[in-house]
């Protein structure tokens, strides 16, 4: 019998994180031809979801699935998202949560242009979260960058001071969450 991913449950934990602390929870996801979104919102394969109770209707966080009805520019959408293409779960306001390997179905190939498939011998993603920040990307649209090449302890020193001020000279911000 196959081990169920830690994925999901962290996803959930999250959320209810999020939620439970007045945050607005968000995901970042790769859209590939598994995933159902309205595609005009997409940018460079990826699309940033609001998965606030306020902002979903019928929200289901299972296993295989992120679920839920939601409104883009007045139109209403059902969103489905399998849970291998979120890229990272975190909180709007303050930037923390988690992000996560990008995965990889060697059958599945992406029909977003822009969007890329990893060749299954070169990129082997690990199981792993990894440390990100939250940083504004293109058009301020929030995007996830992965923290590469240092320590935890480096990380935690670029976190925000208690007051809110964090670090100048555009570096991410961290905070470590154990």
């Amino acid at each position: 019998m196959q081990e169920t991913s830690t994925k999901p449950y962290l996803l959930r934990a999250l959320y209810e994180w999020c939620t439970d602390n007045g945050y607005t929870p968000h995901i970042a996801v790769r859209v590939d031809n598994r995933t159902r979104v309205p595609t005009q919102f997409v940018r460079d394969g990826e699309i940033v979801l609001n998965i606030s109770f306020d902002a979903t209707s019928s929200l289901q966080m299972k296993n295989d699935w992120i679920e839920f009805n939601a409104r883009f520019s007045g139109k209403s959408y059902r969103i489905e998202v399998p849970v291998t293409n979120v890229l990272a779960i975190y909180a709007r306001e303050n930037g923390q949560g988690m992000a996560f390997p990008a995965e990889e179905h060697g059958d599945e190939h992406t029909d977003v242009p822009g969007a890329e498939v990893l060749d299954d011998e070169e990129d082997e993603p690990t199981k792993a979260p990894v440390l990100a920040a939250v940083v504004e990307g293109k058009d301020g649209e929030p995007a996830v960058r992965p923290f590469e090449g240092a320590s935890a302890d480096a990380a935690a020193e670029s976190a925000p001071t208690p007051d809110g001020d964090a670090p100048k000279g555009g570096r991410p911000h961290l905070k470590v969450v154990k």
